[in-house]
C-alpha cells in the first residue's frame, strides 16, 4: 500500500481558495481579494461593501486554519459579501489507534444524530470507494443570547485506491434553503478528487 503525496480537486469560479499556510498573510490576502470580488460583483452588477466582504474573507481564513486542512475554499457569488459554504479538503493517516482506516469507521467518526440520523450512503468515486453523509449540526453562535443557527453539512470519506490514507471532503453551509443545489455541487465536487500515491 502506498500514501498520498498530493491530491487535487477541481472548483467552480466562484469558488475562492483560501490561505491556510502558517507563513500566508491572511490580512493582504483579505484586502486583495475583497477588491478582486468586489469588482467581479460590480461588473455582474452587484454593489458590495468592500470592508464587510475583507472581515468575511478573514475570518472564514483564520476559521479554517484553526484546523489546518490540506485545501480550503469558500463560496463568494457575485452580488454576496459574505461565504455561502466552506469546502475543506483533508487527509487521514492510520496511527496506532487505528491501524486500518475502513468506511465503517470514516461514516462513524464522521456522523452525529444532533439533528436525526445521519444520512449515510457507500458510493464510489473516480479514485476509490467512498462514503457520503449528509448531517446536520448546532452552529455555534457569537452570542449567548443569539438564536442557534443550523449548520448543514456534507461529507464524503473516501479510501483512494492502492492508500492506507483516507482523503476527506466537508462542506458546510448555514443560509437555509440551499440544501438541494448544495449537495449536488458537493457531489460534482467529489468526482473531480484525484491523488498521486508514492
Amino acid at each position: 500500500m502506498s500514501d498520498i503525496r498530493a491530491c487535487g480537486i477541481e472548483v467552480p469560479a466562484d469558488w475562492v481558495p483560501l490561505p491556510i499556510e502558517p507563513s500566508d498573510d491572511v490580512r493582504s490576502w483579505s484586502k486583495s481579494t475583497a477588491a478582486e470580488l468586489r469588482d467581479r460583483s460590480k461588473a455582474a452588477g452587484y454593489d458590495l461593501d468592500k470592508g464587510t466582504l475583507r472581515k468575511d474573507l478573514r475570518s472564514r481564513a483564520e476559521d479554517s486554519r484553526s484546523r489546518e486542512p490540506f485545501y480550503t475554499f469558500a463560496l463568494y457569488p457575485d452580488g454576496f459579501d459574505f461565504a455561502l459554504a466552506i469546502l475543506e479538503v483533508d487527509l487521514i493517516h492510520p496511527d496506532d489507534t487505528v491501524p486500518r482506516i475502513t468506511l465503517d469507521w470514516l461514516a462513524e467518526n464522521f456522523s452525529s444524530d444532533d439533528f436525526g440520523r445521519p444520512d449515510i450512503a457507500h458510493t464510489d468515486l473516480p479514485i476509490g470507494p467512498a462514503v457520503r453523509v449528509r448531517q446536520n449540526f448546532a452552529a455555534d453562535t457569537h452570542s449567548r443570547r443569539a438564536p442557534g443557527i443550523l449548520m448543514e453539512t456534507l461529507t464524503y470519506g473516501t479510501l483512494p485506491t492502492g492508500s492506507e490514507s483516507a482523503l476527506m471532503l466537508l462542506m458546510s453551509w448555514t443560509v437555509p434553503g440551499l440544501s438541494k443545489e448544495m449537495e449536488e455541487t458537493a457531489d460534482s465536487i467529489a468526482e473531480t478528487l484525484t491523488v498521486d500515491l508514492h
